[in-house]
């Protein structure tokens, strides 16, 4: 949400840039500080304050603040745009994209505090905000970035760029601006642009809407009497349960909360068949109940609305008008790579499964018991124990030497060995908005020079959004003002019962560092023109994905995975046994995401909008061959990437494309001798990460490798044929 503003506040270019500041003696009235309002109080539109060029003052954060600082806000933003509007100068890069980049401050740094109470802190009355202010504000952008006459001053830089003297970053703001305001409909006649704001205004409140239906679900519990159903359980991850239901009024019992971190380890170690499938039916029918929170009705809304979106701009459905800035370009481009990877994953998945029932009849021999054919809410719990019977490694044998602390420590240590960044703990130091927030000044571990700060949220609570990301508070610029990164991450890991360590998964180990690999861009982002900030969609998810893969170095797993209780290193058998099993249950996770990116891309290419959700669904996977072991890792009505924003619509595919990309950078790590190999992350941070969007990114990647990515190096990291 953060980000979304902010980029629709940039000039409405929905971009970002990075080349030297350039010194103008122009007018520039947007910097007239003669009209600016006194401040009005308000602590959530004020300056931040403290170390580090200001901070957020999250001590200062009260839901019942928001509806003063939003009218606040943008009666500030509006005069600012109107005095670069109405500059009788003659339009220029510096008075009018120079201007615009300089604007906007004040909504910004609300918009800090308000993406933390939507996703971190959401309450009912924070929801009754959310659902009558979001549709006012998506009017309110659409005001300024439908205003003809400032995409007039836009267009006159543009006509005049060429004879403008503009250097290479320059230039590209210019154009991309231009191109950007057409796309959005800034040559639309009033009667179009109103239709455009009315539709970005409702699609705005039903965003609100599946977010809050979504988020009612997965506070709902399945509650536990019987211990004995519990067996297999980690006794760690047990007193979690029974704290969480002790906190529900329910002492004695065990509390699964309907969200993945919760749900996840009962499927994968719970013994009782009956609970696995309770919690996974529970689980995968968030949304899909009929009853207040079912999503499919609103789903069906905002389908329609993007089609009537699309075809008003100009475009023939909502998959075409979304890609026309993005890496891949076309759906088309898109589904080439997954139906590419799809075929061999299927293929993959239907080995797994004959695996996992030969097991399963063994047992049943060996146990007298009837046969049981493997479904859906076995495949996790079989896979484990193929993963035991293969490579003699149980996960619950693993789980004791990852302790959350000391992989943040590796991860941190990492970044430093790479990138030169270095961390250091200031918690306490500084506000944060809830107390199990820690905070980090990061900086140049060579020359000591503060390059940001970074808050780490890990743990789940009620009230946040599930799943993982990361956002930024404040993005780094030389523009003067120049300003420094503020990032943070956001985990929903269960915390450890009673004061003890909080020990995780070698998913979650590995969401960890995906986070951590999206903060690392943005911390080592150094550009000017905040307009070349930003990055595709299909960009986005490329060094997180690559970041992933230090987890799993003898280097990381040795310094930090040390016993919980003893101390120890990870034993060198358990570390060659994991990676041994690095290539493991592939079939399972790439179809699981896959058949999500398919079906998002589907739904969306195409000009008649889908209005049954369920038979849609139902439909396009059987067309797909789906396995009828495996669940899509977002059904549609829980499919919050697209549902509670455009952000991710007719866009899953990019975690596919990204990794494409990041199989590809690996595979550069281990020619050059490891992945520690500086020249290559120097040039992997110098070319890729630290130039935002400077020039098109997969033109960056082919200077930084020599030529585009080869998905054969996908293919082959996850062990499936590449011919």
């Amino acid at each position: 949400m953060t980000r979304r503003i902010a980029l629709l506040m940039a000039g409405t270019a929905l971009l970002s840039a990075c080349t030297p500041a350039t010194t103008s003696t122009e007018t520039m009235a947007s910097t007239d500080t003669s009209t600016t309002p006194a401040a009005s109080g308000n602590p959530l539109t004020a300056d931040w304050a403290g170390p580090y060029g200001g901070v957020p003052a999250w001590d200062k954060l009260d839901v019942e603040h928001f509806p003063a600082a939003f009218e606040e806000a943008m009666a500030d933003y509006r005069r600012e745009v109107a005095a670069i509007r109405d500059n009788p100068a003659p339009a220029t890069f510096e008075n009018t994209h120079v201007a615009m980049m300089r604007s906007g401050q004040k909504i910004r740094r609300l918009y800090s505090y308000w993406g933390v109470m939507t996703s971190n802190l959401s309450n009912p009355r924070v929801q009754q905000i959310e659902a009558e202010w979001e549709p006012r504000l998506s009017a309110f952008f659409d005001e300024i970035s439908l205003d003809d006459k400032l995409f007039q001053r836009h267009k006159a830089v543009y006509d005049g760029r060429v004879a403008a003297g503009l250097n290479a970053q320059q230039m590209r703001i210019v154009e991309r601006s231009f191109e950007s305001y057409v796309r959005n409909g800034a040559n639309l006649d009033p009667a179009g642009k109103a239709r455009l704001t009315a539709i970005n205004t409702e699609l705005a409140g039903l965003f609100s809407e599946f977010g809050a239906k979504l988020l009612a679900d997965e506070a709902t519990y399945i509650f536990v009497t019987n211990e004995a159903e519990l067996a297999g359980l980690e006794p760690a991850f047990k007193a979690s349960l029974a704290a969480a239901a002790a906190a529900q009024g329910r002492p004695g019992q065990w509390a699964i909360k309907n969200t993945r971190s919760a749900a996840q380890p009962v499927l994968q170690f719970a013994e009782n068949r009956a609970l696995r499938e309770r919690v996974w039916r529970a689980f995968t029918s968030r949304g899909d109940n009929g009853n207040a929170n079912d999503t499919k009705a609103t789903i069906a809304r905002i389908l329609q609305l993007r089609q009537d979106r699309a075809a008003l701009l100009g475009f023939a459905n909502h998959a075409d008008y979304r890609m026309q800035d993005t890496m891949a370009r076309t759906p088309d481009r898109a589904m080439d790579l997954m139906m590419r990877v799809w075929r061999p994953a299927v293929a993959r998945v239907r080995e797994e499964v004959a695996d996992m029932q030969a097991i399963a009849n063994r047992e049943a021999a060996a146990n007298r018991t009837e046969r049981i054919t493997i479904e859906p809410w076995d495949y996790r719990y079989y896979a484990e124990k193929v993963r035991k019977d293969r490579y003699d490694l149980n996960e619950a044998e693993v789980k004791p030497y990852l302790k959350l602390d000391n992989l943040v420590n590796g991860m941190f240590w990492a970044a430093e060995q790479l990138y030169d960044l270095r961390f250091r703990d200031t918690t306490g130091t500084i506000s944060v908005f809830d107390p199990q927030v820690r905070t980090f000044e990061v900086t140049n571990a060579r020359t000591g020079a503060h390059v940001g700060v970074f808050y780490l949220d890990n743990f789940a609570r009620e009230g946040k959004r599930s799943g993982a990301w990361m956002t930024t508070y404040r993005d780094q610029q030389r523009l003067a003002p120049a300003s420094t990164t503020i990032a943070s991450n956001n985990n929903n890991f269960t915390p450890g019962a009673n004061g003890a360590p909080t020990l995780i998964s070698l998913d979650d180990a590995s969401t960890l560092f995906h986070e951590f690999g999206h903060g690392i861009h943005y911390l080592l982002q150094d550009v000017t023109y905040p307009d070349l900030a930003g990055v595709p969609r299909d960009f986005v998810e490329y060094p997180s994905q690559v970041n992933e893969n230090w987890l799993l170095t003898p280097e990381i797993l040795n310094r930090f995975a040390t016993h919980w209780q003893t101390g120890e290193p990870m034993p060198a058998a358990l570390v060659e046994k994991i990676r041994n099993s690095d290539k493991f249950n592939q079939g399972f996770s790439t179809v699981e995401y896959l058949a999500s990116a398919i079906v998002d891309m589907k739904l969306h290419n195409r000009s008649t909008p889908v209005t049954d959700i369920a038979a849609f669904e139902r439909e396009t996977l059987a067309e797909l061959g789906m396995p009828r072991e495996i669940v899509m890792r977002h059904r549609l009505p829980q499919f919050g990437h697209l549902f509670s924003s455009d952000a991710y619509s007719a866009g899953y595919y990019s975690y596919l494309w990204s990794e494409t990309m990041d199989a590809d950078t690996w595979a550069a790590f281990e020619e050059a001798g490891g992945p520690w190999d500086r020249t290559v992350a120097d040039r992997f941070r110098t070319v890729l990460l630290s130039t935002g969007n400077e020039t098109d990114r997969a033109e960056a990647y082919r200077v930084f490798r020599g030529r585009d990515p080869d998905v054969r190096a996908l293919l082959a990291k996850r062990g499936f044929p590449t011919d």
